[in-house]
């Protein structure tokens, strides 16, 4: 069984390997799981997904960050998809029930772990507002860019599929907007638009700090995910693999 694994931002892919990878790029960590740095948005997540099973992967996993969409979650805990609902709302479950089980099970102790459904956004929710609705009419704990669109990858192909999403903005939070202001197409904040919005707009520093101390404990929470990912990506393929 090969696992692999779909990074969209370069900060989350720090969390599993201390290489820069260029877009659509994919690195080995070992012979049975490869990482591959996609780029923000579901169409770069679908294109890296469909090159990792063209390569031979048989297993995906959605690495990286999330938006809380219920209050329960707070920085730093991990969401286990049990489902996931796109941008028209379509739901798809997902038959991954023996492998979030195990991961539950196996880092329950350790982590904060929330399984729930998982929604998509085309664009960047930034206002606290815009969270509470998407909430209430998806009936997701969690948003992203990018996992519904591997999980269709998944599920079309017949692999199995997991998400390892760690929330970074809780339900109340707003996101700053230098945050929108900085952040180019692939998802990545350009510091030096960054800095110019804060040099013009220095009230909004209190709010980026606070989502900077967020953001560490998502990334803290991600590498300690790393710490086992032979754990998460090896024991329990057979039981999966045979229901």
């Amino acid at each position: 069984m090969i696992t692999g694994i779909v990074v969209a931002l370069p900060e989350e892919l720090t969390t599993l390997t201390s290489k820069r990878l260029e877009k659509g790029c994919i690195e080995f960590l070992d012979e049975k799981v490869w990482i591959i740095y996609s780029g923000a948005g579901d169409e770069n997540a679908r294109i890296a997904s469909e090159l990792l099973i063209e390569k031979g992967v048989n297993s995906l996993i959605s690495w990286g960050c999330a938006a809380a969409l219920d209050a329960a979650l707070q920085p730093g805990h991990l969401v286990l998809a049990e489902s996931c609902i796109d941008a028209q709302q379509v739901r798809l479950e997902l038959d991954n029930k023996a492998w979030v089980n195990y991961v539950q099970s196996s880092f329950g102790r350790q982590l904060q772990i929330h399984v729930g459904k998982l929604a998509e956004s085309k664009r960047l929710v930034e206002t606290s507002l815009d969270k509470v609705q998407l909430g209430r009419s998806t009936g997701a704990i969690a948003l992203d860019m990018e996992s519904t669109a591997i999980a269709k990858v998944a599920s079309l192909n017949g692999i199995p599929f997991i998400t390892i999403r760690v929330i970074a903005d809780s339900l109340t939070m707003s996101l700053p907007k230098a945050v929108g202001y900085a952040l180019n197409e692939q998802g990545e904040v350009v510091l030096i638009k960054l800095l110019l919005f804060l040099l013009l707009h220095p009230k909004e520093l209190p709010e980026l700090i606070k989502l900077g101390v967020a953001f560490n404990a998502a990334k803290k929470t991600l590498k300690r995910a790393a710490r086992g990912i032979d754990v998460i990506t090896g024991y329990g393929f057979p039981e999966i693999s045979t229901s």
